[in-house]
């Protein structure tokens, strides 16, 4: 059966850090794979995992960075894989399964933000293509290593910012409709939500569970990069010095604070035998009224929680994975 959309009431909130949801967790043995691990969220989400004894994977565009950022964190260790590259998801994911190694962890936490219109080179919107349909290709191509792991979890990044728009299927790539940054950005995050039911629900036979997030907003992560100074203030997430606000009671954390989600639903037995929900403040989100709409503010995502109705229908689910394997030219493979 479906996991209802409600909160469980975990003992944690919006303050607490990635160190304090897994207090506790010995996690020697574990694999675990962190997307954009290099920096931000993924790095803290990173350090925390392998902290607890997991080996952390980070597969990162930039070697030399990846190298820098990750010194001297314990179990960690990096590739290099490009999520806007097909090849490369699957170079990497090929030099994984040649190990033989089961994947106990995989969280999708590498994105990008609002940027201006780009395309990768099979002309799919940057945003669609980064956020979400790059991190399709990579669950399907590790799926033997998930399922080898006979317990698995797949954690994805999404975002408050869903509520801009839903998965528009007629045009998900701006073709025929002029491209908004941040409904281009509300689609793939609500990508992200409707892939992790979706995944959950072709995966809970084999053992493999998946859940989405929403962080908070965190200003030193370096997502907001094509924001400006007056964009950032206007919002409530920088005062009137350019400094960043930290208030989690309006979801505004620290980075310690944004990681805690992904590593409660990585690591937290109180999600066992649970799935296929999107989650913040460490705990499961309550779904919004069925009559609302997608909004193009960004105040609400500094003080406002809940998941869409249009990001939990399993039917757009279903839609959005038969459009990822058309895209991507990917299935989860039983190899």
């Amino acid at each position: 059966m479906p996991t209802p959309q409600i909160p469980i009431e975990s003992g944690f909130g919006a303050a607490s850090t990635a160190a304090e949801v897994i207090r506790g967790r010995d996690l020697t043995g574990k694999i675990a794979i962190v997307t954009g691990g290099d920096s931000g969220l993924g790095l803290e989400t990173a350090r925390v995992l392998g902290s607890a004894g997991a080996r952390v994977i980070v597969p990162a565009l930039n070697p030399n960075n990846a190298r820098a950022a990750l010194e001297g964190l314990a179990n960690v260790e990096h590739e290099v894989m490009d999520l806007l590259d097909p090849a490369s998801i699957d170079a990497f994911a090929g030099r994984f399964l040649a190990t033989g190694r089961p994947l106990h962890l995989l969280v999708n936490n590498a994105g990008i933000m609002a940027c201006p219109l780009a395309r990768d080179a099979r002309g799919y919107e940057s945003q669609f293509s980064t956020n979400y349909l790059g991190h399709f290709q990579l669950v399907a191509r590790l799926w033997p290593a998930l399922r080898q792991a006979n317990g698995a979890r797949v954690i994805s990044v999404s975002s408050w910012g869903h509520h801009y728009s839903p998965v528009v299927f007629e045009d998900p790539h701006f073709e025929r409709r002029t491209y908004d940054r941040w409904a281009a950005y509300g689609q793939s995050k609500t990508a992200n939500i409707l892939f992790s039911l979706e995944l959950d629900a072709r995966g809970e036979s084999s053992g493999v569970r998946a859940f989405a997030v929403h962080p908070g907003s965190i200003v030193a992560t370096g997502l907001g990069k094509h924001l400006s100074r007056e964009e950032l203030q206007a919002v409530g997430v920088l005062d009137a010095h350019g400094e960043p606000i930290v208030d989690p009671s309006r979801n505004i954390k620290t980075v310690a604070q944004g990681a805690a989600t992904s590593v409660w639903c990585a690591t937290s037995p109180r999600l066992d035998g649970l799935g296929g929900v999107y989650c913040e403040n460490c705990d499961i989100a309550r779904v919004e009224d069925e009559k609302a709409t997608a909004r193009g503010d960004l105040e609400g995502s500094a003080r406002e929680t809940g998941v869409m109705p249009y990001a939990v229908d399993p039917e757009a689910a279903r839609r959005l994975w038969s459009l990822g394997e058309r895209l991507s030219g990917t299935t989860l493979s039983e190899r």
